[in-house]
């Protein structure tokens, strides 16, 4: 698949999350934040099977979903995804740069549609902020996608097995939200459309501009064409 069908792939399927979000979005805002679809069933069943060790281990998977984690996940895939210093570092911080600016983008969101969060009195866990769309989510969605991208870069041996348990990490985070009691599920079905979007819109940008001699397996010290069609005319 060359670099132009890449980039419509991508578009195409964040121009559709994305539009599933805003969809969902409206709604959530037509309805001033009232539990909606099966928001209350889930949230009822979770809070009627909630033995010590479910919520343990929740709160566990939980935790890997923000602060240093998801960013050490990211660097730790570009730097496996180049196959030269100089790819490397630069995939680590694009990718970087796409989790970074994805988190503050849907923080942006959630503040505008200023969704309130299941009653305090069914949390089990640890939340601030407003509820729609789900940071945790959001962020651990983002960070599977970078993964699974850096892992079909590489095409190691089992990737499909890899790439499976990235996914399952990634949407358990979301799903314990729901089971801890701290988001609605229609903040976590958010939270994965968006970051679909986002992911999208990064690998679509990604594929179109940047420079093909960056993206190319050119080994360290190897000279940009650009650079290296100007040495020629000024040698000649």
């Amino acid at each position: 698949m060359n670099r132009k069908d890449v980039a419509e792939l991508a578009g195409s399927v964040g121009v559709g999350a994305w539009t599933a979000f805003g969809v969902l979005s409206m709604v959530v805002v037509g309805r001033e934040g009232v539990p909606l679809f099966t928001d209350e069933d889930l949230l009822s069943w979770s809070v009627a099977h909630r033995p010590d060790m479910a919520v343990a281990v929740a709160r566990g998977v939980t935790a890997t979903g923000t602060g240093i984690v998801p960013y050490a996940l990211v660097v730790l895939a570009g730097l496996l995804t180049g196959r030269t210093v100089r790819r490397r570092l630069l995939a680590a911080a694009l990718a970087t740069a796409c989790l970074a600016a994805g988190q503050g983008l849907r923080y942006g969101v959630m503040t505008l549609i200023a969704r309130p969060r299941p009653l305090r009195a069914d949390w089990a866990g640890h939340a601030s902020g407003w509820s729609f769309p789900s940071g945790h989510t959001t962020t651990a969605a983002i960070t599977a996608g970078l993964v699974i991208l850096a892992i079909g870069v590489r095409s190691p041996h089992g990737r499909t097995a890899l790439c499976l348990a990235v996914g399952c990490w990634g949407a358990l985070v979301g799903l314990t939200r729901v089971y801890l009691g701290v988001h609605w599920f229609t903040d976590v079905l958010g939270g994965w459309l968006f970051a679909v979007g986002w992911l999208g819109v990064c690998l679509c940008a990604a594929a179109w501009w940047l420079p093909a001699w960056l993206l190319a397996d050119a080994p360290d010290g190897a000279v940009p064409p650009r650079e290296e069609q100007a040495s020629r005319g000024s040698a000649s």
